[in-house]
C-alpha cells in the first residue's frame, strides 16, 4: 500500500497487508530513519522499529538501510511489519512484602533489584510474575 505525503498509515487498518509505502516529507530531511518511523508509527517503541531495520524490514527507494540512515526528501520508504512478539508470563510464588492492600490498590515494597515486568534477559522472578500467583 502506497500512502500519499502527509497522511499517517493507521496500522489497525493496514494489518492484513504485507507492507506500507510512504513518503519522507521534506521536514524530516536529514533525520534518521529510526526516528521518522517512530514519529509516523508513534503506537511502536523506537526499539522494536530498529529491531524491524535490523531485520531487514524497512527499505528506502528499494534498497536496505541501516538505522542510523539519513533520510531525504521524497524517498519512498517500504515497511513491512514485524508481528509482536506475545509473551506468557508465569505466576510465580515470590514472597512480597505487602505494605497495604484493598480493593482498589496495592502497595509493595519492592526489593531492590527485582525487576518489574518481564523483557528481554529477565522473563522470570518479576514483580509481575509474584504478582500473578
Amino acid at each position: 500500500m502506497i500512502l500519499p505525503k502527509n497522511q499517517k498509515p493507521d496500522l489497525q487498518k493496514e494489518k492484513k497487508m504485507n507492507s506500507i509505502s510512504i513518503f519522507a516529507d521534506s521536514e524530516f530531511d536529514g533525520v534518521r530513519i529510526d526516528k521518522y518511523l517512530s514519529v509516523v508509527f508513534p503506537d511502536l517503541s523506537r526499539s522494536f522499529i530498529q529491531k524491524a531495520i535490523d531485520c531487514g524490514n524497512v527499505s528506502v527507494n528499494g534498497k536496505i538501510v541501516a538505522k542510523n540512515y539519513k533520510l531525504k526528501t521524497d524517498e519512498r520508504i517500504e515497511y513491512i511489519p514485524l508481528e509482536p512478539v506475545k509473551l506468557e508470563v508465569k505466576a510465580q510464588n515470590i514472597p512480597l512484602d505487602i505494605v497495604y492492600e484493598d480493593d482498589d490498590l496495592l502497595v509493595v515494597n519492592k526489593p531492590k533489584g527485582m525487576v518489574v515486568h518481564p523483557a528481554p534477559g529477565n522473563y522470570e522472578n518479576t514483580l509481575v510474575n509474584a504478582l500473578l500467583f
